[in-house]
């Protein structure tokens, strides 16, 4: 399936609506995160992602969130907590983390959602910056 970029605006953009769509989008998303120079060594030097296994983890997260599946059964915080214990995360991490899922959405998806799915990254980023950035360890 070829997806439609958004500078066809006579062409409306498929919706998040379809663990296909998920992983459409997540490859995109990721392919963009790991070829920065900011946030790519954060998940390959500091988290050591084996993408294909992150990619499984993160699509279940993303398909019980917007499709109500039950495949994941992880604690998110708690995993980047111990992230943060190895290198530190900054609130300018989980902006640029936001601003690349916001611009890939954008692009590429459209609809109910793709809306959800925005709103849920704005409350994950911004959870992450309160409880974890600017937290003291306990």
């Amino acid at each position: 399936m070829s997806k439609v970029k958004s500078d066809s605006p006579a062409v409306s953009l498929p919706d998040l609506d379809s663990p296909q769509r998920i992983r459409e989008f997540l490859d995109d998303f990721y392919g963009a995160i790991l070829a920065d120079a900011v946030l790519a060594p954060v998940f390959l030097e500091v988290a050591g992602i084996d993408l294909r296994v992150h990619l499984g983890h993160i699509q279940a997260y993303w398909e019980k969130l917007l499709l109500s599946h039950d495949g994941y059964h992880r604690h998110t915080m708690n995993i980047h907590r111990a992230l943060h214990a190895k290198k530190p995360l900054t609130d300018a991490e989980f902006d640029r983390w936001l601003g690349f899922f916001q611009s890939t959405i954008h692009a590429n998806f459209a609809g109910p959602y793709a809306d959800r799915a925005l709103l849920i990254a704005n409350h994950v980023a911004a959870n992450m910056k309160e409880h974890i950035v600017r937290k003291p360890a306990d």
